[in-house]
C-alpha cells in the first residue's frame, strides 16, 4: 500500500471516531501528556485532513500545526485496538 494510501485510510478511521472523541477529550491535550505512539498517530490524522491532501509539504505542514487538535482522535483509535 502507498503512503498517501495509507494516510488516507488513517485519516478515515480518524474522522469516524473523532467527533465523539474531540467531544469527551475537553480542552486540548498538554504535548507532555501525549505518548510518541499518540503524537504520530494524531499528526497521521491530521495531515490526512489538510486542505490540500495532495501537497506532502502543506499536509506536513498543517500537521505540524494541528496535531494537538487530532490527540483525542488518536487516542480512541489506538485505545480500539488493544
Amino acid at each position: 500500500m502507498n503512503t498517501s494510501r495509507r494516510i488516507l485510510l488513517t485519516g478515515l478511521a480518524g474522522l469516524a471516531v473523532a467527533p465523539t472523541a474531540v467531544a469527551a477529550a475537553g480542552p486540548s491535550a498538554e504535548p507532555a501528556d501525549v505518548t510518541v505512539a499518540e503524537e504520530r498517530f494524531a499528526r497521521t490524522i491530521a495531515a490526512a485532513h489538510a486542505p490540500d491532501v495532495t501537497c506532502v509539504r502543506q499536509a506536513e505542514r498543517y500537521a505540524d500545526v494541528h496535531w494537538l487538535e487530532y490527540v483525542g482522535a488518536a487516542r480512541a483509535v489506538l485505545g480500539a485496538r488493544a
